[in-house]
């Protein structure tokens, strides 16, 4: 039985979200504003509205209640987020911001851009939660910020930071399916200086991705070590190494992983008026699968960024230049395997009293693709202190992957020729945030033109790829948020009409409606929780003819901490074991297709010791 959510559902969801917006309307609210400080959004630090951004913010209290067994379980249904996956546990993951491509959302680590360049589509699967410490959502087009593929936006997860004086935790941690999972570190913060090192290995027999199917398994090591230290005068140094490597099954294989991101930064302040950093950073993505089509795709990105940010009393000004190689190395053949791309970007951020104004540009020169220029202006004001209208334009554009120019295999050659996706993203929002309490609503259109389509001669069966569509993409996201000392909620509301306009479908694998509502009751020792997620219907392929259930699943936990630095968690999730899928393949025998089922009900229990001096 799946759950479908309907229209009517939705709106009166809405509905409820928005009564507060009406009733403090008529009563000026004189207590801070709840506003967290981001700094995904801009290049650099600022409030939240100060930002002029739609931006979800999942703090390390929020995960560490949560109880993610996935990356992707901390993003899904969240305002303008629809995620799809093959399957549960380490399966092929897919992420929809706003509508745009699986390749069209940026997926940054402290900083370090990850992603295949071969497929173009960050590996979300491989993340391990239990490394992460904060996770910022940022919605909206950020080319002009990022460069290449911010066409719905961008989505950063910063590790784990050392907090002061000493600190060492151990968990373990067991539950359905043969998953266990150990996670240990230990970190320190003297004077300027700091270090962590941790790690997490996990292994599960997974489920069965398909009715009547064997079940397919799980394994990841995880690891990260930073050390930083902070100059007196200002600014600091820092060294971050993250790696994730294991083994996936899917039906007909497995694949064999490696994901790695190093990062080294330098930050001084050069004067009153004038700081300035640079950072160096590799990535890795390396697969070799395994079965009935084996396949070996490695990629390297090799980075520089130079940023430097002037101040003029409230007005900043921040002047950059990137560089970034990618090499790509595989068991299939590439007419080129290596491309470079050079940026230079500024952006101005602007306050005149109740207003802000920012204004952002960025110069990309590709040898694979040639020129990009992208651009954005924003315009806030702030009403009262609690609220605050926004208004903003910006451009974008999504690059050809090598796969996409250059991959040479049976019955598809890549097309050299290619441009890149270019897209127009107008937005209008309304927020209200206060002491222990916000709300959010944004309204956008994005305009997508020259998308990169697959073609084929229906005679010979040989592909390629041409820039041959247009797509239309607008939505409405309603979001709102409560944090006192006994409650913790967080619902979200999203819309999104998505629409090839060759053709008037659908875009494929979206959900036009999502509800997500998260509710934690916290006591003196303990807390208990759940989170409700609801999407609609959505079509697996572009011609609007292979048509996915809507579903709803339910998640309970609770946590315990039952001696000073010992505490316990239990989580279930699927609690009414929903039969859903959010993806369709083909049998690689038969062609048959078949449903990716997701989980069904699943529980997880762990024990956790954390150490502090």
């Amino acid at each position: 039985m799946t759950v479908k959510p309907s229209f009517p559902a939705l709106v009166t969801a809405t509905s409820l979200l928005t009564l507060p917006v009406l009733a403090l309307g008529q009563n000026d609210n004189d207590t801070e504003a709840l506003d967290p400080i981001i700094v995904t959004a801009t290049l650099g630090p600022k409030t939240v509205g100060e930002s002029l951004s739609s931006v979800t913010v999942i703090e390390k209290d929020d995960i560490r209640r949560q109880q993610p067994a996935e990356f992707r379980d901390l993003l899904d249904a969240q305002p303008g987020v629809n995620v799809v996956s093959d399957g549960s546990y380490g399966k092929t993951t897919s992420v929809f911001l706003r509508g745009a491509g699986s390749s069209g959302t940026v997926l940054l680590l402290d900083g370090i851009r990850l992603r295949s360049a071969t497929a173009g589509i960050p590996p979300w699967q491989f993340l391990p939660p239990e490394l992460m410490e904060r996770v910022e959502l940022v919605r909206g087009a950020k080319s002009s910020l990022y460069g290449a593929d911010a066409v719905g936006g961008v989505i950063q997860a910063f590790t784990l930071e050392p907090e002061a004086g000493r600190q060492g935790w151990a968990e373990l941690s067991g539950g359905s399916h043969e998953t266990l999972e150990t996670t240990a570190g230990v970190a320190g913060r003297e004077g300027q200086s700091a270090f962590l090192a941790g790690g997490v290995y996990s292994d599960t027999e997974g489920t069965s991705l398909r009715a009547g199917g064997e079940d397919k398994g799980f394994r990841n090591a995880g690891g990260l070590a930073k050390i930083s230290h902070e100059f007196r005068q200002g600014g600091g140094a820092g060294l971050t190494v993250f790696q994730s490597e294991g083994n996936t099954e899917f039906e007909g294989g497995d694949t064999d992983f490696l994901i790695r991101a190093m990062g080294l930064y330098l930050e001084a302040v050069a004067s009153d008026y004038w700081r300035t950093r640079i950072q160096f950073s590799e990535a890795r993505d390396e697969q070799d699968t395994f079965g009935s089509f084996p396949s070996t795709f490695d990629t390297l990105s090799r980075s520089a960024r130079w940023e430097n940010t002037l101040t003029a009393g409230v007005h900043e000004l921040v002047l950059g230049s990137e560089v970034v190689i990618d090499e790509v190395d595989g068991s299939s053949d590439f007419l080129e395997n290596s491309r470079s791309n050079s940026a230079v970007f500024g952006q101005g951020r602007l306050n005149f009293d109740a207003t802000d104004l920012m204004l952002s540009l960025r110069l990309d020169d590709n040898e694979a693709y040639g020129k990009d220029e992208t651009g954005g202006v924003a315009l806030g004001h702030q009403l009262d202190r609690a609220h605050r209208l926004r208004l903003s334009y910006a451009t974008s554009f999504r690059a050809p992957t090598f796969n996409d120019l250059y991959l040479t295999v049976p019955f598809y050659t890549g097309n050299p020729d290619l441009d890149a996706e270019e897209g127009q993203m107008i937005e209008a929002g309304f927020t209200g945030r206060y002491d222990h309490w916000y709300w959010d609503i944004a309204l956008y259109q994005n305009d997508v033109k020259d998308l990169i389509t697959f073609v084929s001669d229906p005679v010979t069966f040989e592909g390629t790829m041409e820039n041959v569509e247009t797509a239309r993409i607008r939505g409405i996201e309603v979001s709102s948020g409560i944090e006192t000392a006994d409650w913790n909620l967080a619902a979200a509301v999203t819309y999104a009409d998505t629409e090839n306009r060759d053709s008037g479908a659908r875009l494929p694998r979206r959900a036009e409606k999502n509800v997500r509502l998260d509710v934690d009751r916290l006591f003196a020792q303990w807390s208990v929780g759940a989170s409700f997620i609801a999407e609609s219907d959505r079509y697996n392929d572009a011609a609007n003819t292979s048509l996915l259930p809507g579903y709803g699943t339910v998640d309970i936990r609770t946590a315990w901490n039952f001696q000073p630095g010992w505490s316990a968690s239990l989580k279930v999730d699927n609690l009414l074991d929903r039969r859903y899928a959010t993806s369709r393949g083909n049998d690689s025998v038969t062609f048959e297709p078949f449903d990716y089922l997701a989980a069904g009900r699943t529980f997880m229990a762990s024990v956790r010791y954390d150490f502090q001096q």
